[in-house]
């Protein structure tokens, strides 16, 4: 059995995909504890695979993105398989502390301390500041994992004033990193799920 925060449509609201749609499934639980996190831990429902992969197909898109909480807690290539067999393109959204199924078609890598993984389709960072240990933290990642995108996102800290200030900063820092692209969360910025 799965726990499953929820499952919802949308379009991807940041980070290379920006603006697919595609079936969300949250998984609950994390082996973090992120002040910035938008998962309820307390909330899931007991669901199969089979169960879900239902739910998952009542919506037109075939763009799944296994998120969380922490997927890799509970997600395996046996869950993937059963996605792919339907003819699903599998995405997973993870912090890296574990590692993830092998037959994800996308990885997005969204470090918060140790990796156990080192490459990934999307390295998405998120820029807290311009400080000295904020910057060397980003370099360091950079260096640890090989990425075919490196993304930073600006850290949404509720303070419209302070999301300006981090916004501009994070956007100097990339004119001066080219490497790096801005991820906004533009499912926050265009008010949608």
């Amino acid at each position: 059995m799965y726990r499953v925060n929820e499952i919802f449509y949308s379009l991807q609201g940041e980070g290379r995909n920006t603006g697919r749609a595609a079936v969300f499934v949250r998984f609950a639980g994390c082996n973090l504890r992120c002040p910035f996190c938008d998962t309820s831990f307390e909330d899931y429902h007991e669901m199969t695979a089979e169960d879900i992969l239902q739910v998952v197909q009542e919506y037109p898109s075939h763009f799944l993105i296994l998120t969380g909480g922490e997927p890799t807690l509970q997600v395996d290539e046996s869950f993937v398989d059963l996605f792919h067999a339907v003819g699903y393109e599998v995405a997973m959204e993870s912090n890296g502390t574990l590692a993830p199924p092998k037959n994800l078609d996308w990885l997005t890598l969204s470090p918060k301390g140790h990796l156990a993984v080192d490459r990934c389709n999307e390295l998405k960072l998120v820029f807290e500041g311009n400080g000295k240990e904020q910057l060397q933290r980003i370099e360091a990642y950079k260096e640890k994992v090989h990425a075919d995108y490196y993304c930073l996102q600006p850290c949404d800290t509720g303070n419209d004033a302070r999301n300006q200030q981090l916004t501009v900063q994070c956007v100097d820092y990339i004119l001066q990193h080219p490497q790096w692209h801005l991820s906004l969360q533009t499912h926050k910025l265009a008010h949608f799920k």
